[in-house]
């Protein structure tokens, strides 16, 4: 497997927290979850221009499909996606609001969805594909989608209350209280989850819920004996079932669903259902 990622150059570097290219062969297993990390993505399938994700309809399996190349916006639970697409795939993650001096969209438009980048970049989502097929090599790629968001990009920053909740939530989701917060940012509780929802996608109580599930994540990978009951309390779990049922609105499995299952990146769960159930 190839990946490779890099940070941009300023000015880029305060909106995109990486950009970064993945090459593999298949996988032994079809479809994925992709857990909710808290962060938008440009994803360039460069294997082949769809993009496929499944819904459960009725007990089963449906398909949708999109184009190629899809800004996906924060997720509030978990997606599944085709493993065959994700053989050569270029991608940008955004830091929170970072997508704002990119794309113009407010985020909570983007929740939960995957934007065809042409409706928001119109023949430049085109240009962009065959300028990242053209380009030889991992480090070529890179550069050209680092000369692609550059031209797009305008000086957009984020609220300074919007900022400053951001901060001292992604340092201590585990402690923050919206409520106090809501003091500190000089807002009403109204405009304030306007303005926060309108720039990182979800309202801050779910952008706090999606950091705590992430930490979970994080401290389950530091050792081969996961102890569950206490990462819960390490990340400021009122008890195991709020940790559980937390844990399944994002992922829709247990914790130890996911510790059976996961994969070697983060936020990538196997998801142990024949692809051949979708229609």
């Amino acid at each position: 497997m190839v990946f490779v990622q890099r940070i941009p150059a300023p000015p880029l570097d305060a909106s995109v927290a990486a950009i970064w290219y993945c090459e593999s062969g298949p996988r032994p297993h079809a479809l994925e979850r992709v857990l909710p990390s808290g962060r938008a993505q440009l994803i360039v399938n460069l294997a082949e221009d769809q993009t496929r994700g499944y819904v459960m309809d009725g007990g089963q399996l449906r398909v949708v499909t999109a184009p190629g190349t899809v800004l996906a916006g924060v997720q509030s639970r978990f997606s599944i996606i085709d493993t065959l697409e994700q053989q050569c795939v270029l991608g940008v993650t955004f830091r929170p609001g970072g997508t704002l001096p990119f794309f113009r969209l407010p985020a909570q438009e983007l929740c939960d969805i995957d934007l065809p980048l042409e409706f928001a970049w119109g023949r430049r989502a085109k240009e962009l594909r065959e300028q990242l097929l053209e380009a030889q090599g991992p480090g070529a790629k890179l550069d050209a989608m680092e000369r692609a968001l550059r031209a797009q990009w305008s000086p957009l920053g984020l609220h300074p209350a919007v900022d400053f909740a951001v901060a001292r939530l992604t340092n201590s989701p585990h402690t923050a209280s919206i409520a106090e917060l809501t003091q500190q940012v000089g807002l009403s509780p109204k405009r304030f989850i306007e303005r926060f929802k309108s720039a990182v996608g979800v309202a801050p109580k779910q952008y706090c819920r999606i950091l705590r599930f992430q930490g979970a994540l994080a401290l389950a990978e530091q050792g081969r004996r996961v102890e569950w009951t206490r990462i819960a309390v390490d990340c400021g779990y009122f008890d195991q079932a709020h940790f559980i049922h937390d844990f399944r609105s994002f992922a829709g499995i247990t914790p130890t669903g996911y510790q059976a299952d996961r994969t070697q990146f983060r936020n990538h769960v196997k998801f142990l259902q024949s692809a051949g159930a979708a229609s």
